[in-house]
């Protein structure tokens, strides 16, 4: 059970992790966009981006950035983000499109395309260290963002219970790699796996681990 001490500090935390944004909105006089994303290392499915503009007046207890929680934890802040949030979105894109160009303009897309979907035009983005040329909204990517910012550590956290989805999704299609446990990064099974079947449909085929570049003779 949670002290009296507990609760101020985290009343402290999610206040110090919300200054950045506060100081943006007050400038900006208008919402500020948190932005991040998830997959970018993984050799199989899309890469997930999430965009949230969180509610000034209701800071969910427990935000931080995703990879220091656990996933029950995730999916539970999940739920109480989207709630509680002004607007947020998700967007996925395959790996046929990162192959295609490669994974930080298709991570860019994802960025536009989910603050497109948010339906409510924030006055600042800020993201995860991502540069966004050309967006028609002030954005500063700050490094550490999903530390540092309250926005952006929402916009982790739902990248991330989104993206876990979907590959728990392309584990029943592709049942052979081990999807729904490895969530498509370079584990050890995920490696033996393609070393067995060769890559599939979902598999980012520009990836030097999914197909090996061969030395030149």
């Amino acid at each position: 059970m949670a002290t009296i001490a507990d609760l101020w500090g985290e009343l402290l935390r999610l206040g110090w992790m919300s200054r950045l944004e506060e100081a943006l909105g007050a400038a900006a006089c208008g919402d500020v966009a948190g932005v991040d994303e998830a997959g970018r290392g993984g050799l199989a499915g899309p890469v997930v981006v999430a965009a949230v503009i969180p509610e000034p007046t209701r800071r969910v207890a427990g935000v931080d950035d995703s990879k220091k929680l656990d996933a029950r934890a995730r999916e539970r802040l999940a739920v109480e983000i989207r709630l509680g949030a002004r607007a947020w979105a998700t967007a996925a894109i395959p790996a046929a499109e990162i192959d295609a160009t490669d994974v930080l303009a298709a991570t860019r897309h994802g960025a536009r395309e989910a603050l497109a979907r948010l339906g409510r035009r924030p006055a600042v983005v800020v993201t995860d260290a991502l540069p966004l040329p050309g967006l028609e909204i002030a954005c500063l990517p700050v490094v550490k963002g999903d530390a540092w910012c309250y926005a952006v550590a929402c916009a982790s956290i739902l990248a991330k219970v989104e993206r876990d989805r979907l590959l728990t999704d392309l584990d029943r299609d592709f049942p052979h790699y081990g999807f729904a446990r490895h969530k498509g990064y370079g584990a050890p099974e995920h490696l033996r796996a393609l070393a067995r079947f060769g890559p599939s449909p979902v598999h980012r085929l520009t990836f030097a681990r999914v197909v090996p570049r061969r030395e030149a003779a």
